[in-house]
């Protein structure tokens, strides 16, 4: 395990030193804090203006990543870099020049989870060493996007394997391929998962803004364990296709920035109609181009807003920090209804047989996508080439694979009652009832606690969390610095009826503007418990 774990370091630290290498004629120990907390509207106007280079950029975020991902505090966020992202900057460079501009994303840095294919020289392994040499050769819908819009992608991040759907006790942020992603805040403490090399990559400004996906938490815990804002869409706002899946029900990838202003440009640019996600194909769907526009710092005046009483007690010190919010936001002239909305009986349950019977179907269909070089076709292939490898179960095993694999079809009665069960109770019967019976705008709670100590034995220590209302439902959830406990982060989220981003984007600005909790991490190695500011 040290060896492969060593091997894989190495070769990751190579990479991006003959990237800088090959263009700079070695590496540039040139100062890099101008990127920290730099938004995607400022780097744009530098392009534009001639004061910062589209290359130097690129080139700074990829020497960010040698110091403080491979060395330094070893954040471990990134699997890989792209070898040809300094050859993309200075073509796009050159684009600008010549008078031909994208749009607000033209050069910007992104880091794509490594769950999400791109045709460029990386490969997409969703953090299982069976993938380690998959490259699908081929765009997702969502990197397809970014690169048309002119963003840049530098690398991929790691993630918990399979996105935490593999087996019990796992600890978020560790993979077969990437090893344990470290908190950039206290460095022993958990990233949380499955999107966690994207929540720290973001903390640690080694990208201007990460894509991450969710299935039920996977961008707002690590977006709340690392101090950022995250965006969970509604399910078929932006396409899944070329994203290798767990619930065909409930997945979907979403924007993971520093400031909700990036997340409101990102979203516009991701939020598409695609004819091979038939989820993206709801008549009711609202895509906009520029979400932006809805951003307003008084957004909180006159808001009816519920926040569920049942989502506290877990942690009095989050209860705390969420009562400062409470304050805050009623005195910006919100109205704070406070609401107690348990799920439904049944519907985590329901929802779980849901994820066992998609992953599967999903599953076996991304691996027939990758053609006769997929190097394995089946669940029960994929857990038999567990059994032999050295790595894969030296911490954690592999019962979720092993439940899925022994589930049928999707016309099976089962599924089909727990699927609609589930959609029922969360939805009419949920969020759209809670929201009407008591007219309001929004939904919020805390979205967890702090991170708790990385532990490969005993696996996660969760003490709460809000995730599971959008998730199951397939709504919108954002998350948004809240505040900290000693060095440690925690946010609040805010939820809503289907394709309500633009609403819950103005919200969460609102509050984010108003309280500027958002801070750079100073990758600590132990906890210390600072007074409140």
């Amino acid at each position: 395990m040290k060896k492969i774990a060593l091997l894989l370091l190495l070769t990751s630290f190579v990479s991006i030193c003959a990237v800088l290498h090959s263009c700079s004629g070695g590496v540039d120990r040139a100062d890099t804090s101008y990127l920290e907390e730099i938004t995607i509207k400022e780097l744009g106007e530098g392009f534009r203006n001639g004061t910062l280079s589209v290359r130097r950029v690129t080139e700074d975020y990829l020497l960010r990543i040698e110091k403080l991902d491979k060395s330094g505090p070893m954040l471990n966020s990134i699997i890989s870099v792209n070898p040809d992202a300094l050859k993309i900057a200075e073509e796009l460079e050159r684009e600008l020049k010549e008078g031909n501009d994208r749009g607000p994303l033209h050069g910007i840095p992104v880091i794509l989870k490594d769950n999400i294919d791109s045709k460029d020289s990386m490969p997409t392994t969703a953090g299982a060493t069976v993938l380690m040499h998959s490259f699908p050769g081929r765009d997702s819908r969502v990197a397809e996007l970014l690169r048309e819009a002119g963003a840049i992608i530098i690398g991929k991040s790691n993630l918990s394997e399979w996105a935490n759907f593999r087996g019990n006790l796992s600890s978020s942020g560790w993979s077969g391929v990437g090893g344990q992603t470290r908190n950039p805040y206290v460095t022993d403490r958990n990233p949380c998962g499955s999107s966690s090399g994207s929540g720290v990559a973001v903390a640690a400004n080694l990208c201007a803004f990460a894509i991450g996906t969710e299935t039920n938490g996977s961008i707002v815990c690590p977006s709340n364990n690392n101090g950022i804002v995250g965006l969970k869409p509604t399910v078929g706002l932006i396409s899944r296709s070329g994203i290798i899946p767990i619930s065909f029900t409930q997945d979907t990838p979403g924007p993971m920035t520093r400031s909700v202003e990036d997340a409101a440009i990102v979203l516009g640019v991701l939020a598409a109609i695609d004819s091979s996600d038939s989820k993206t194909l709801n008549p009711e769907a609202r895509f906009i181009n520029d979400y932006s526009v809805y951003l307003n710092k008084d957004a909180l005046k006159g808001k009816r807003i519920g926040l569920l009483k049942n989502i506290s007690g877990f942690h009095f010190k989050v209860d705390s920090v969420m009562n400062d919010a409470v304050a805050f936001m009623e005195k910006a002239g919100a109205e704070i209804i406070e609401i107690n909305y348990p799920l439904g009986s049944g519907v985590s349950a329901a929802s779980f047989q849901v994820m066992l019977y998609e992953f599967k179907n999903g599953l076996e269909s991304y691996f027939a996508s990758l053609g006769e070089g997929a190097p394995v076709k089946t669940l029960e292939e994929l857990i038999e080439f567990n059994r032999e490898d050295s790595v894969e179960l030296r911490f954690f095993d592999q019962q979720l694979l092993i439940m899925a694999a022994q589930k049928g079809s999707l016309e099976e009665d089962e599924y089909k009652r727990s699927l609609a069960h589930m959609q029922k109770m969360t939805r009419e019967e949920g969020i759209d009832k809670v929201m009407r019976d008591n007219k309001l705008d929004a939904l919020m709670a805390p979205t967890g606690g702090p991170a708790w100590k990385t532990d490969l034995i005993n696996g996660d220590n969760f003490l709460g969390s809000s995730s599971s209302y959008a998730a199951i439902s397939g709504y919108p959830n954002i998350t948004v610095p809240m505040g900290f406990i000693g060095d440690l982060p925690v946010g609040i989220s805010f939820f809503g009826r289907a394709w309500s981003e633009a609403e819950l984007l103005a919200i969460a600005y609102s509050f984010e503007q108003g309280t500027n909790h958002r801070r750079a991490p100073n990758y600590l190695n132990s906890f210390r418990f600072r007074k409140r500011r």
